[in-house]
C-alpha cells in the first residue's frame, strides 16, 4: 500500500530563480526601509496618498459592505484555510518544506509588521497604527506561499496552466484586499504598499533559508519518470534517488 513520505522534497527554489528571490527580498527591504522614514510618526495621509486614495474611497461610498467583504480574505480565518489547505497538499506529495512555508508565512510575515515595523515607524491613521497593512501583508504572504509552492520551478510536470491560473488568481485577490483596505480608511496606499512588500520578502526569504537545508537536487527527468509511471515503487525511486545522490557527492 502506497504511504505517505515525510522528506524534505524537492527544493522550494530552483538555482536559476534564488537570485531573483534575493532581489525581491532586498527591494522589499529597502522599499520598506525609505518608505517608513518618509512617513514615520506621521498621524495623517500625506498628498500622495490622497491622490490615490481618494478615488478608492468614493468608488466603494455607496456600495455598502462590499468592501468590507472584499477585505475579507487578508482576515486570520481565511489565512488558516489556506495554509492548512497548502500543508495538506505538500504533505499529500511528501513535500515538508513546503508545510514549513506554509505554516511559517503568514506568522513571521504578520509578527515583522506588528511586533517590529509598526512600532519602529509609528505612523498613525485615524488613531491607530497603520504602517505596514496588515491585511495587506497577510494576504500577499498567503499569495507568494502558493507563487513557490505550486508555481515557481522546480515543479513536476502536467498541470501548469492550471497553477498559473491559481498563483495570478491569487494576486488578483491580494491586490484587491488593498484596495478594500484603502477603501476603509483603515489604511493609506502607502500603507498597503509596503504590506505587500512584507509579504512577498518575508515569504521569499523564508524559502531561500529552508533551501539552505535542502540536499542536492535531483537529475534532470527525474521527476517526470517518478511521477508519470505508477509502477514505480517508493521504495524503487528513493534506490534510484539515492544512487545519483551518491555519483553526485563522489564527482
Amino acid at each position: 500500500m502506497n504511504r505517505i513520505q515525510l522528506r524534505l522534497g524537492r527544493p522550494l527554489l530552483a538555482g536559476s530563480a534564488r537570485p531573483w528571490a534575493g532581489v525581491v527580498v532586498i527591494c522589499s527591504v529597502l522599499l520598506v526601509a525609505v518608505l517608513g522614514v518618509l512617513f514615520a510618526h506621521h498621524t495623517k495621509a500625506g498628498s500622495f496618498d490622497k491622490s490615490v486614495d481618494a478615488p478608492v474611497i468614493a468608488m466603494f461610498s455607496n456600495h455598502g459592505n462590499l468592501a468590507y467583504n472584499l477585505a475579507f480574505p487578508g482576515t486570520l480565518r481565511p489565512a488558516v484555510v489556506l495554509c492548512g489547505i497548502i500543508v495538506v497538499i505538500c504533505l499529500l506529495t511528501g513535500r515538508l518544506n513546503g508545510v514549513v512555508l506554509a505554516v511559517a508565512a503568514v506568522p513571521v510575515a504578520d509578527g515583522l509588521d506588528d511586533g517590529l515595523i509598526k512600532h519602529l515607524v509609528g505612523r498613525t491613521y485615524f488613531g491607530q497604527l497603520t504602517y505596514p497593512s496588515g491585511h495587506t501583508t497577510a494576504a500577499f504572504a498567503i499569495v507568494t506561499t502558493i507563487a513557490i509552492v505550486f508555481l515557481i520551478p522546480p515543479q513536476p510536470y502536467g498541470a501548469r496552466l492550471l497553477r498559473v491560473l491559481i498563483a495570478e488568481a491569487g494576486f488578483i485577490v491580494g491586490a484587491t484586499v488593498a484596495i478594500a483596505v484603502i477603501a476603509l480608511q483603515w489604511h493609506t496606499f502607502t500603507d498597503t504598499l509596503a504590506g505587500a512588500a512584507v509579504g512577498v520578502g518575508a515569504v521569499c526569504a523564508l524559502a531561500l533559508i529552508l533551501d539552505l537545508f535542502q540536499r542536492p537536487p535531483a537529475p534532470p527527468g527525474y521527476y517526470r519518470l517518478s511521477s508519470s509511471n505508477d509502477h514505480i515503487t517508493d521504495l524503487e525511486a528513493t534506490v534510484a534517488e539515492e544512487k545519483w545522490l551518491k555519483g553526485n557527492a563522489a564527482d
